[in-house]
């Protein structure tokens, strides 16, 4: 397993990290305790010691499983990251009534790696408003926590001044290599790179869909770079994905919610490899190669500049588009439906075509008939 150095924490941090945010289900589509906690034991004598949860991960049991999991000597091999969901925040009451309950799910007293979950607009402007750094300072002075940081879901210019706003010691992006351009960007890693804060990457995989679903020109791609003798011919979809993140200056440790002993074994192998984090030019073109063709996949050209915004029917329009085209491009992984219905509140289904989005939209996209789209995709 490759380690690396994460800013004031005294213990090496495994590259690769669990996120325990798709824990495998029995056969009445409930969480499996059991199985997540043997999954995650599995982690920690595999050599991974950082385990992400959050508090709205499976309703709760992703806490509650990772406290089980962690008994037994198990606690001090690793370190424990949590998250103030920031989109159920509304006073300072919330704060505190969130933060003693993942204490009392993970059965803990000391959470290592503290984050505010989800930093986009809206819950910036709740950050500032209901001091919430000043709580976190105060919880890590009386030693709850041990190092404050946030995962981000906005946009560069974001990105940059919540960086500035407060002596981070390390945030957590999306990125891949079909997300570079996307959310805090590669542009906002190098940022946080020249100021000392270490990045930790989420998505590596898109969630699965740049490996789930092969389409054939893809596939011809990953061949010929076998064929050329540019990468071994065992290397898969995951590898190449993971690699590329890994060999991004700045990153310190990946995320992936490996909800599998096959995924486990899989991805423990890739990050065990010794020159993991080494790659060639002709292996960084074949990357742009296959990422070439997947965004000539993409049916709406959306920039997200969001002047679609706000909708009365508080539907997230840029979102709900990008997930109409990673339906289509990504030859309809499943995840991606379920990430669609679950992750908002309002769906294609609840536009008024009141037209204000679609006169407002720089790129002129027929926005209304792609809340119609979204709904045939997704069934809402």
């Amino acid at each position: 397993m490759q380690y690396s150095k994460f800013g004031a924490v005294e213990k090496d941090i495994s590259l690769l990290g669990l996120g325990v945010m798709r824990l495998p289900m029995d056969t009445e589509g409930k969480v499996d305790a059991q199985h997540g906690i043997d999954l995650i034991r599995y982690a920690v004598d595999h050599g991974i010691n950082y385990i992400d949860t959050g508090y709205t991960y499976h309703g709760g049991e992703s806490e509650r499983i990772i406290g089980k999991a962690l008994k037994d000597g198990y606690r001090e091999k690793v370190l424990i990251a949590d998250k103030l969901p920031m989109w159920m925040i509304k006073t300072k009451e919330d704060v505190v009534r969130i933060f003693n309950d993942q204490f009392d799910r993970l059965g803990v007293d000391h959470i290592d790696m503290y984050l505010v979950h989800n930093v986009v607009p809206d819950a910036w402007e709740t950050v500032k408003k209901l001091d919430i750094l000043s709580f976190l300072d105060e919880m890590k002075a009386q030693r709850r926590i041990g190092h404050i940081g946030f995962s981000f879901h906005g946009e560069y210019d974001l990105f940059t001044e919540v960086i500035d706003a407060y002596p981070w010691e390390y945030c957590q992006i999306q990125l891949n290599y079909l997300d570079k351009d996307e959310q805090a960007t590669l542009k906002g890693l190098e940022y946080a790179r020249a100021r000392g804060i270490d990045v930790i990457v989420m998505e590596p995989l898109k969630g699965g869909r740049i490996t789930d679903k092969i389409p054939q020109k893809v596939q011809e791609i990953w061949d010929k770079a076998k064929n050329e003798g540019i990468a071994p011919a065992d290397r898969t979809p995951a590898e190449w994905a993971f690699r590329w993140v890994a060999n991004q200056p700045g990153v310190s440790l990946i995320l992936s919610g490996m909800g599998s002993y096959a995924q486990l074994d899989e991805n423990i192998a890739i990050f065990s490899q010794d020159d993991f984090r080494t790659m060639t030019e002709q292996e960084y073109e074949i990357i742009e190669e296959v990422a070439a063709y997947y965004n000539s996949t993409v049916k709406y050209q959306c920039t997200s500049c969001r002047y679609c915004l706000p909708c009365p029917a508080e539907i997230e329009i840029p979102e709900v588009i990008g997930f109409v085209n990673n339906w289509i491009s990504f030859d309809h992984v499943p995840s991606t439906k379920t990430e669609y219905i679950f992750d908002f509140d309002a769906h294609g289904s609840d536009c008024i075509k009141c037209g204000h989005c679609a006169d407002n939209c720089p790129q002129r996209l027929p926005v209304m008939d792609i809340m119609e789209e979204a709904v045939k995709c997704f069934g809402k």
